[in-house]
This record gives C-alpha cells, sequence and structure tokens, in this order.
C-alpha cells in the first residue's frame, strides 16, 4: 500500500505544472470619482476603468453589475424573497414596500469605450453591452462611465439609515465589471449572496457634506478641505471590491498590530457599555490578527478596519460592515468571522456563488479555531472536538429533509436554510474532517501553502485539493466527490464476534455511503489502548500520526466492501470498550454503533 501513491503525485505533480503555467486571469484599474449629496440620498460619478484581457479568448462583449437595481419592487432579489419559504428576515417583503425616494437605483448617464460610444441594454442588475471594437488577447481597452445612483433604504448590506443608525453604508454601490475566466462570464445577477470580481486597483475620491466621517477600504492618501464638503481619496491595489461607510457620529480608534497592518475601529459611542465593548475589542483583534498571520498565512495589506454598518456582518477587502449593539463575545464572535474573509475570499478570490463553502465554511472553521485557542474562556468550546456545536447542527438539519449538494448554485438553493449549512457549516466540517483524514499538522501546513500559492487569484476546488494531495500524500478526489458533490451520510457501525482462542473479532459495517478511513480505540481493563487505523484503498496513503501514539495500521478497506473485520489479541489484557473515532471529527450521523462497552 505504502508505494502505491508515487506513480500517482509523479502525475499530480505535472499536472499542477501545467496548470499553473496556463492559469490566467483578468485585470482591471479604477478611477471613481463621485459627488454625493446627503440632502436626497444621491450622488453623481464618473468611472475610468482599464479593462486587462488576460485570457486567450477575444471579446465582443462586457457585462456591468448595477447592485443597486436589486432595491426594487418586483427586482428578482425582492420576487426571491417573496417566493422562497424561508425568507431572510431581514428582506421579507420590505424591497416590495419601498416608496420611490427608498428605491436603489443605477442611471448610466454616458458610456464609451476608448471615446466611442457603446450601444448596452440595463436587464435588472446586470448591463450588457456591445463593444465598440472587440477586445483582444493581451489587449486592454478604457470605459469610461458617468452615472448617477440613489442609495436604497437599509435592507440588505448597503443602503441608508441602518436599524443603529448609521447613515451609509455603501456597499456595491458603484457600476463593477463582471468576472471572465475559464468558465466566460459571470454575469449572475444580484439576487442576494456572493460575489466574484476581478483583481485591479482602486482610486476612489469621495466628496460629501463636511460633518461626514468616511471609512473605506483602502488607504487615505488625502482629505481635501472645500466650504461645505470634504474629498476623501482612498487607494487600494491588489484587491477586487471597494466598500465604505458615512456617518457624522463615528468615533475612530486606531491601534498598530505588531508586525501586521493599522486597525481602525469606527462606531457610534451610544452607550457607556458599547463603548467598553468597542474599546475592548481592539487588543483582542490585534491578538486575534497576529495568530491569523502565523496560522493560515500574512496579512498583506497595510490597514484594516471595523465600521459599525450594514445589516449584521459582510466581509470586504481591508474592512467589514458590522452591526455593533451587541454584547462583547458577539462583537468579538462576528468580528473575527468577517476579517478571516480577507483569507479566505478577499485574498483567495474564488467564486462565491459556486464555493460559497470555501469562503464562508473556511472562515467558519479557522474563526472556531481562534476562539478555541484564544478566547476559550469566553466561548467554552468542546475540549475533544471544538465544532462539536456544528456537526450538532448538521446532524440537526439531516432530519428535515432538504439538504442540497455544496455545487449548487448559492442563489439557486430552495431554501435559505440549506444554504446556511451547506456553506456555512458543511464547508467547516469540510476542513475539520480533513484534518482527521490527513492529519492536522498537514492540515494546517497545507492551509498556509494554498494561502501563499494562490493569495490574488482565484483559486477553485481542484486547486485546493491538490495542495492538500501534495501536503499529505494521500489522494482526495473521492473525498470531494462524496462530501461537496452528493448529500450522502457517513455511517459506520461496529459489532464483535465471540473470543475464540483468545482472539475477538471485530466487525464493522458502512452503513451510509460515503467511506471513510477509520481509527478504532480499543481501551483495555488495565487502562491501556490501541489505535487500529484502517485506511481507504483510494486514499493511495496514509495518515500520519503522532509517533507517540501506539498506531496498529491495518490492510485497506476497498470502498466496495460494505463490512470489514479485523482480531484483537485478548490473551495478555481483556477488551473494555470499542470506539469508532474517539475524537469526533468524523461526521458519522449516527454515533449510538459507533461504541461499544465489552467489560463492565
Amino acid at each position: 500500500m505504502h508505494k502505491k501513491f508515487s506513480i500517482f503525485f509523479i502525475l499530480s505533480f505535472l499536472s499542477i505544472n501545467l496548470i499553473g503555467s496556463s492559469y490566467w486571469q483578468q485585470k482591471v484599474k479604477y478611477k471613481i470619482n463621485i459627488s454625493f449629496d446627503v440632502n436626497n440620498n444621491q450622488f453623481s460619478g464618473t468611472e475610468e476603468i482599464i479593462y486587462y484581457n488576460n485570457s486567450p479568448d477575444t471579446l465582443n462583449k462586457i457585462f456591468f453589475h448595477l447592485y443597486f437595481n436589486a432595491f426594487q419592487p418586483n427586482s428578482m432579489m425582492d420576487i426571491r424573497s417573496r417566493n422562497i419559504i424561508d425568507p431572510d428576515r431581514r428582506v421579507m417583503d420590505r424591497i416590495y414596500n419601498l416608496d420611490k425616494d427608498e428605491i436603489g437605483y443605477h442611471r448610466i448617464k454616458s458610456l464609451k469605450q476608448d471615446e466611442n460610444n457603446l450601444t448596452y441594454v440595463i436587464e435588472g442588475t446586470i448591463l450588457e453591452v456591445e463593444l465598440f471594437e472587440p477586445i483582444r488577447p493581451n489587449d486592454s481597452s478604457i470605459f469610461s462611465l458617468e452615472f448617477y445612483s440613489q442609495v436604497p433604504k437599509q435592507i440588505r448590506r448597503s443602503g441608508r439609515n441602518n436599524k443603529e443608525g448609521i447613515e451609509y453604508s455603501m456597499a456595491q454601490w458603484f457600476p463593477k465589471i463582471a468576472e471572465y475566466d475559464r468558465q466566460g462570464w459571470h454575469a449572475h445577477p444580484y439576487i442576494a449572496r456572493e460575489f466574484y470580481a476581478p483583481w485591479g486597483n482602486f482610486d476612489v475620491s469621495i466628496s460629501i457634506n463636511k460633518k461626514y466621517v468616511v471609512a473605506a477600504t483602502g488607504v487615505l492618501k488625502n482629505l481635501e478641505e472645500y466650504k461645505n464638503y470634504n474629498t476623501w481619496n482612498f487607494i487600494a491595489n491588489n484587491v477586487h471590491d471597494f466598500v465604505w461607510a458615512a456617518d457624522p457620529d463615528y468615533t475612530h480608534d486606531k491601534i498598530q498590530v505588531p508586525n501586521g497592518p493599522l486597525v481602525s475601529f469606527y462606531y457610534q459611542n451610544n452607550s457607556e457599555s458599547m463603548n467598553e465593548n468597542w474599546k475592548k475589542l481592539q487588543n483582542s483583534i490585534v491578538e486575534a490578527f497576529q495568530f491569523f498571520n502565523i496560522t493560515f498565512g500574512k496579512y498583506p495589506y497595510p490597514v484594516y478596519s471595523v465600521i459599525q454598518a450594514g445589516d449584521g456582518g459582510m466581509e470586504y477587502p481591508m474592512a467589514t460592515l458590522i452591526t455593533g449593539e451587541r454584547s462583547f463575545p458577539s462583537l468579538l464572535s462576528v468580528t473575527i468571522h468577517e476579517v478571516l474573509h480577507s483569507w479566505y475570499q478577499m485574498i483567495l478570490g474564488t467564486n462565491e456563488s459556486y464555493f460559497a463553502w470555501m469562503d464562508e465554511g473556511f472562515a467558519s472553521f479557522a474563526q472556531n479555531r481562534t476562539q478555541f485557542i484564544l478566547f476559550n474562556d469566553i466561548y467554552k468550546l468542546d475540549s475533544v472536538n471544538s465544532l462539536k456545536n456544528s456537526y450538532q447542527r448538521y446532524f440537526k438539519f439531516l432530519e428535515k429533509d432538504i439538504e442540497e449538494p455544496l455545487t449548487t448554485h448559492s442563489d439557486h438553493f430552495s431554501t435559505n436554510e440549506a444554504y446556511g449549512v451547506a456553506s456555512y457549516t458543511k464547508g467547516a466540517i469540510f476542513l475539520s474532517q480533513l484534518g482527521y483524514i490527513i492529519g492536522n499538522e498537514n492540515l494546517f501546513s497545507g492551509l498556509r501553502t494554498y494561502f501563499n500559492k494562490w493569495k490574488f487569484k482565484h483559486p477553485d476546488k481542484y486547486d485546493f485539493i491538490r495542495i492538500m494531495e501534495k501536503q499529505s500524500e494521500i489522494e482526495l478526489d473521492w473525498y470531494i466527490d462524496y462530501w461537496i458533490g452528493t448529500t450522502h451520510k457517513i455511517d459506520y457501525a461496529v459489532s464483535v464476534n465471540d473470543e475464540k482462542n483468545n482472539l475477538i473479532q471485530i466487525d464493522l459495517s458502512r452503513v451510509g455511503k460515503i467511506p471513510m478511513p477509520l481509527e478504532i480505540v480499543v481501551k483495555y481493563s488495565d487502562e491501556t489502548k490501541d489505535i487500529f487505523y484502517i485506511p481507504l484503498s483510494i486514499m493511495r496513503g496514509i495518515k500520519s500520526f503522532d509517533s507517540k501514539i501506539n498506531v496498529h495500521v491495518l490492510s485497506d478497506w476497498n470502498w466496495v466492501n460494505p463490512k470489514y473485520s479485523f482480531k484483537v489479541d485478548t490473551k495478555k489484557r481483556k477488551i473494555y470498550s470499542i470506539e469508532i473515532d474517539s475524537s469526533m471529527k468524523m461526521a458519522d450521523v449516527d454515533r449510538s454503533n459507533n461504541y461499544l462497552l465489552i467489560e463492565k
């Protein structure tokens, strides 16, 4: 068994090199200037965009997202919210009931390509553009836009006057070029959920009433003062989005992370308890950033901003918008989660529409790890499996029989609950369970390698799993196929045959459809124990264990066989108990058949 993987990995490494040499991604440069009128919640703007076509394809069309158009009665987001059986409580029918001065919109006043007027059609939240001249491979083009927009009443992520009184939460606020990659254009309408965009550089100037404090993605280069207005100019390089927020009552605190970013905190000092929580948050986030840098890879940007705004918690490059009137444990938890999205989405820019589990799930896993290592005095997570609550949520959810595979497009899940469990819960369990399969040392080393190899790119599930295969020398395509591509379950059972000739036979049954390597802990009456490890033949390798642990590696289990047996010598020690996966990291849906008490 131990030699089987050598030919596979030679072929695998060749495949990685070939894929790496052919990888490409588009690039954009935005120069955006807006003039914001706080009296009517509208703004006029200009964009100059240099679009670099690094693909092997000639482009005859281009697409823009117009996200604010979702906040109009009978938009796709509105209709979806009023028809799905479990609508987001923040949305419900609120879009349908917006007045004209409360809706959001983008109106295009002019659009040019290299000074030539373009023909376009607005289809909901998508601007469809016929190019004047095709953009050929390795060529670029300059687009110039003039637009006029109205900020919607705060409903989902973006808007004015959120429930905590923050005046402007400006997410998804500008006409934004859609992503083009190996699968072509990704001009998905804005229904509610995830985002995907080309990497680029942003130079953004925001002219707004002088009484407002502006927090944003990027580094503030200058603040020009006029009679009644300030113009805030922010620069952000190597990002794929830009967010800002504004309020006249922001308190702005700053704290420096050693060997890390300058972190800003923007919040309203509305009460003594809220002020205390936000002050306390700051040192905790410094500690968290230091842990992130060591554990998951070094944060590459000079700044980060935690901004009270939005409708809960949402990640953006170098910033997050969060609601701030929370208990301290809640405030710390949501901030940790959103900051970790700087790793899993803002730097590792997966296509969230199809791989939400690779950003929400990975961020949730990393959040849990951080809270367990640094703040378990607050969160009291289980010492055996810190993700125990996520496993329990997954098991409870299965009782409803509404699960859908993780390959489902984020907007197309039949229920919001199925999306949430798939992306957050099963995504986090994916990593926890991967640690069970390849070992935690390989898992965290692989996560750092993944970050360093794929940062500022658009990795997918295959790019990730290749990193882990190389790290562990184990083939893992079966794990992706089952856990991500199906809704099959894991369920194993243990039983024994009567002892004969000082040998007891342990019988194992695969009840569920997902095959897994097994770790069987046999405890003896003298309080010693052995671990019997059964690899899958399709792994083409074995897990690395701590050398201090007594592990007996048994012959492979072929996944087509529903049963497996082995014998244990009981001549010197009587067996007290037998347990499948005492770590509880394997998401076995019925643990009642995982444990046998032999000798009472």
